[in-house]
């Protein structure tokens, strides 16, 4: 069993930057593969990014891709979504989760933190 707790979300201003973590406990976070998922209302959760377990590959939702960068710093068992040129859209929630498998495509995720909403204003 992992334990993923994610933070850092917020009310963030349309073209700025914001990262986000996640920290794992009761397994160290080396042995997933990861990703960062967001959802907001009335649409279904959708995979922004993944990384591989040592983090040597990385995949990007076309949506996202040229602003978010996933990073890992397995040491501290942390997951990083750095968020760039932010748009004013819908608030989302943004979820980190762990998988056993592989992660891209983003199927059969094992784990799943509480996830922090981001929110960016006009």
């Amino acid at each position: 069993q992992v334990q993923l707790v994610e933070s850092g979300g917020g009310l963030m201003q349309a073209g700025g930057s914001v990262r986000l973590s996640c920290v794992a406990s009761g397994r160290t976070l080396n042995i997933y593969s990861m990703g960062w998922f967001r959802q907001a209302p009335g649409k279904e959760r959708e995979c922004v990014a993944a990384i591989s377990r040592g983090g040597g590959g990385t995949r990007y939702a076309d949506a996202v891709k040229g602003r978010f960068t996933i990073s890992r710093d397995n040491a501290n068992n942390t997951l990083y979504l750095q968020m760039n040129s932010l748009k004013s859209e819908a608030p989302a929630v943004y979820y980190c989760a762990a998988a056993s498998g592989r992660a891209w495509p983003p199927r059969h995720y094992d784990y799943w933190g509480q996830g922090t909403q981001v929110t960016v204003s006009s």
